[in-house]
């Protein structure tokens, strides 16, 4: 905290400047004390008069003709940290812009609508976005400045300079701002494409081109930093899977490997961090958010499906446990993050220096080091090492012979000493906001992992936390987006809707109960009376906006677009019942992004999806008997995206089961635009009349 004379110095040189020095009314203070986001309450203390988004904002605004400044971020965010001690503790900064601006805090988790307008507004002026995110906007919201992370220097050049312009020039800072505005706008109108569909030779095509961006050696997108994208790893996995491309399948195991045995996944205590600062997946940004590993333990899942390794069966078991073990709150659900810093220091929960590690290990040391390669070269910032892998175990063993049964016990024993002297340090703080649709995710992921593991555990736990979402979050027939005791809810996102009725759904397939069915097809209705957008064939991303643009969230990002899972549960669910309006709009949908898709395909990988399930041949497989619960488990196992499996225990007149089940014997009807084959009683043969189809490929 600055002295109170040198914050009157540094304002009177700025009124000198003709810089406008207003007086922030004498009853304003910083009220976000009153908040309950984790990331709210960590600015509650600052001198800067926060407030939280509301209305009041812009009114108060209006009244005082000032610029509102807004400030976005998160909890785990290391960079916001950094921002807060260096900016918004100090008293002279405070004061000019308490006296000058409406200063507004805003957790992008509970408020994802906010960040999206504005990142979209701040990627168009400036050409990249991240967080913090710092915008300036006009009374009526639209944005006249925007940045990430500043200096305090570069924060209160550009304060002054904005301000200046402001008050010197309204007119012209409107101007721009209209432009700003509808450009914003213009992101988000998609007109319906009457085209034709996408052949599947330029599905090819854009796979090519996205292609000539991997990294050869170490997986991924080429870059020097690199993030998990699990919409760019289904895509690939399926598409993989449709056309035998050796060379995709080849490189989305690379990215697979690499990111399992790097950094970025924390070898000790499992789970995966946020993203790789370097092309190895080695040194991670630290933080742990549930979105990245709710999806990520599905994507292994689905891979331990498709490819068979062992090692993808074991990075699902740790995520889950890290899962259980760090993220689960006492009551059911899963926190949103834990933080990257602890005692105020990145990475400090997570790193070793040799000395210790030495002491802690003793005479396998030596070993430890050449299996998570602790050497000098390795070392990260201050000499500490963060744990990471070249080899997997069956090469490190062709270098240090010994039984695999021994290296099995050789990492226990090290996991078990290390966890045990983690565990004494300060734990990194916690986002204790419960997401609905980033618990969703998890719902899900947890079902794919029953299926491919074949473990109850997944199962169960996905049930016990789609109830608890049901319990907590949805209220009279609406969904809410977080939940955490004694705090308001604020309303549910298309997200929310989406990504619950893909859990549901999900839930049904795996466990055969019809009250997830119900559920599945009471979030599609609302999806579509509460969130179409009106000039195009998708959805909003809320149902109401007070913004200056609607938002049409189309894109993938670290999630799938929620209009993706639209359109995914819409094919899905027409082929279920039979409704061609369904599988209509879903064609629809996705014929509107196929340009974007062709262009930027990691960008628009969930669309890809969709276009490659609407050309290749798809089935409908429908288990009918009183043995269909193990027996859609047991085909379940392999990795068959191109079906729709469902299952049924009990006489059901539901489309696909109608006059099938037979008490006597359960068999198998496998479908492919309305037309079935004659059942068969085992997985082989239903596998063989799938499998017996041409390549779709030209």
């Amino acid at each position: 905290m600055k002295h109170p004379a040198i914050s009157l110095t540094l304002m009177g040189l700025l009124c000198c400047l003709g810089i406008s020095c207003m007086e922030a009314p004498a009853t304003r203070k910083n009220v976000l004390g009153e908040q309950t986001s984790p990331y709210l309450l960590q600015h509650a203390q600052n001198p800067v008069h926060w407030q939280p988004w509301s209305d009041e904002v812009w009114e108060m605004a209006k009244a005082e003709n000032k610029l509102v400044l807004i400030s976005i971020g998160y909890s785990s965010c290391h960079w916001c940290h950094v921002m807060e001690e260096e900016t918004f503790e100090d008293d002279s900064v405070a004061a000019f812009m308490n006296a000058n601006f409406i200063n507004v805090k805003v957790d992008r988790e509970e408020r994802p609508d906010v960040d999206q307008v504005y990142m979209t507004a701040v990627q168009l002026m400036t050409g990249s976005g991240g967080w913090p995110l710092n915008v300036l906007a006009l009374p009526d919201g639209k944005p006249i400045y925007g940045g990430t992370y500043h200096t305090r220097e570069q924060w209160m050049k550009v304060l002054g300079e904005v301000n200046g312009l402001y008050r010197k020039d309204p007119e012209k800072a409107a101007e721009y701002a209209d432009r700003v505005s509808q450009g914003v706008a213009s992101v988000n109108l998609f007109p319906g494409n009457s085209g034709p569909d996408l052949e599947a030779a330029a599905l090819g095509a854009a796979v090519s081109g996205w292609a000539t961006r991997w990294d050869p050696e170490w997986g991924g997108n080429a870059g020097e930093q690199k993030f998990m994208l699990p919409p760019n790893l289904d895509f690939l996995m399926e598409y993989a899977h449709a056309t035998g491309d050796s060379g995709v399948k080849d490189h989305l195991k690379r990215t697979l490997d690499r990111m399992a045995l790097g950094g970025v996944f924390d070898q000790l205590g499992g789970g995966f961090y946020r993203y790789s600062t370097d092309p190895r997946w080695h040194i991670p940004h630290f933080e742990k958010m549930l979105y990245d590993n709710a999806q990520l333990l599905g994507v292994y899942a689905r891979a331990y499906s498709f490819y068979g390794d062992p090692h993808y069966r074991g990075v699902v078991e740790r995520t889950f446990a890290f899962l259980q073990r760090d993220l689960k709150g006492p009551g059911g659900g899963y926190y949103a993050a834990l933080d990257a810093d602890s005692e105020g220091e990145e990475g400090k929960f997570y790193l070793w220096g040799e000395a210790e590690l030495r002491q802690v290990l003793g005479p396998d040391y030596n070993l430890f080091a050449e299996y998570y390669q602790v050497h000098p070269e390795n070392a990260w910032e201050g000499g500490q090492y963060v744990l990471f892998r070249v080899d997997s175990d069956p090469e490190f063993l062709l270098q240090h012979p010994m039984p695999p049964s021994e290296l099995a016990a050789l990492k226990a024993g090290w996991h078990k000493k290390l966890m045990e002297r983690r565990a004494l340090r300060s734990f990194p703080g916690e986002d204790d906001k419960i997401l609905t649709s980033w618990n969703a995710m998890l719902v899900a992921s947890l079902a794919d992992a029953y299926d491919a593991l074949g473990d109850a555990v997944y199962l169960e736990e996905a049930r016990s936390l789609f109830d608890f979402l049901m319990a907590h979050a949805y209220r009279d027939g609406k969904l809410g987006h977080s939940y955490k005791k004694g705090a308001p809810q604020a309303e549910g996102f298309l997200e929310d809707y989406a990504f619950m009725a893909q859990a549901a759904f999900r839930l049904y397939q795996v466990s055969l109960d019809r009250a997830y069915l119900e559920r599945a097809d009471e979030f599609l209705g609302h999806i579509q009376s509460r969130f179409r957008d009106e000039a195009s064939p998708l959805f909003r991303y809320r149902e109401v906006s007070d913004l200056m643009a609607p938002i049409v969230k189309t894109d993938d990002g670290v999630m799938p677009s929620p209009n993706t899972v639209v359109a995914d549960l819409l094919f899905q669910l027409g082929h279920f019942y039979y409704r061609p309006a369904d599988l209509d709009q879903s064609r629809e949908m996705a014929r509107t992004l196929q340009g974007r898709f062709m262009e930027l395909p990691e960008n628009y990988a969930g669309w890809g999806r969709i276009l490659l399930r609407q050309q290749a041949p798809f089935y409908e497989v429908a288990v009918a008997g009183p043995d269909a619960g193990r027996l859609r488990s047991e085909m379940a196992r392999r990795f068959l995206p191109n079906i729709l499996l469902v299952a049924t225990g009990e006489p059901s007149a539901l489309p696909l089961f109608e006059q099938r089940y037979d008490p006597a014997q359960t068999r198998f009807y496998v479908c492919r635009d309305h037309s079935c084959r004659l059942p068969v009683p085992t997985v082989a043969e239903a596998l063989g009349q799938i499998q017996g189809e041409a390549s779709w490929l030209p």
